[in-house]
């Protein structure tokens, strides 16, 4: 959203833009279609096929440099259910890096605590999916083996960033900050922040009464699951729809810590926490 609203300044200054369109952002056309865990065979080269055009449309000259924007490049969430984190990582950055018009300069990227990232990710999903209970989705999220560090290290080595600057949530900033890590040429200037918010929580009460229509098995359109989500949005109680509880926390917490441990001792990786 802020590339967006910023994108005319941005390009003035000697840079292209390629972001996606998600949550209806104006200006976002970007549509990075990269192989899952099992794609091969017609269906990969498809995808080479579509990426290499599509890069194209972005990159309007050789020597002019393209930021790129995209939250889905590790992957879907929906591995998490299983106990997987981004599985196809490594394989997904092997062919971005191919179709991509140069080499990767400054890379950024925000990680968040796995207990907020999980429930979040579920949240995200129950608005307009049916949904498994979380708590039968916990053990795996809790027993997963790779994470942060899985997730970092492919990054350095697939894309080979000249920088990786890594964030811990907390020290994410403003959209201002974070673009001023990605691009500190542009880091000074008259930018404008998003008047508007996207990722906006949904309450329990809410996603529980979307869950108990998906499980009748009816289908909602986007604009009447946001109807039953702005019915509710004022009813802000804690009804336990995705939560670990004290001991899961505490034991999900200190891995997340374990995994900073092993960031701050990974070369190649500059972590602001």
């Amino acid at each position: 959203m802020f590339l967006s609203v910023n994108a005319e300044a941005i390009r003035a200054r000697g840079y292209d833009l390629a972001y996606p369109g998600r949550d209806d952002i104006p200006g976002g056309r970007l549509r990075l279609r990269l192989p899952g865990p099992s794609t091969g065979g017609k269906r990969k080269q498809e995808l080479r096929e579509f990426l290499a055009e599509e890069m194209q449309v972005y990159s309007t000259a050789p020597d002019r440099p393209l930021i790129l924007s995209e939250e889905n490049i590790p992957g879907r969430m929906m591995p998490f259910y299983g106990g997987e984190f981004f599985p196809a990582i490594r394989r997904r950055l092997k062919f971005l890096k191919a179709h991509l018009p140069g080499p990767v300069d400054r890379l950024v990227y925000v990680l968040r605590p796995y207990d907020e990232l999980f429930a979040s990710a579920y949240r995200k999903r129950a608005e307009d999916n049916a949904c498994p209970p979380f708590a039968d989705l916990k053990p795996g999220m809790i027993a997963m083996k790779a994470g942060w560090p899985h997730v970092i290290s492919a990054l350095r080595d697939v894309l080979k960033p000249s920088e990786l600057i890594v964030l811990t949530y907390d020290q994410r900033g403003s959209n201002r900050d974070l673009f001023g890590h990605l691009v500190p040429d542009l880091a000074e200037g008259d930018w404008v922040e998003p008047e508007r918010s996207l990722n906006v929580s949904a309450t329990d009460a809410g996603l529980m009464v979307l869950q108990k229509h998906y499980a009748t098995g009816l289908t909602l359109e986007r604009k009447e699951w946001q109807e039953v989500l702005r019915l509710y949005s004022s009813e802000t109680g804690d009804r336990g729809f995705a939560s670990f509880d004290e001991d899961e926390t505490a034991q999900i917490r200190a891995r997340y810590a374990n995994d900073l441990a092993e960031l701050r001792d990974m070369p190649g990786v500059a972590l602001i926490e």
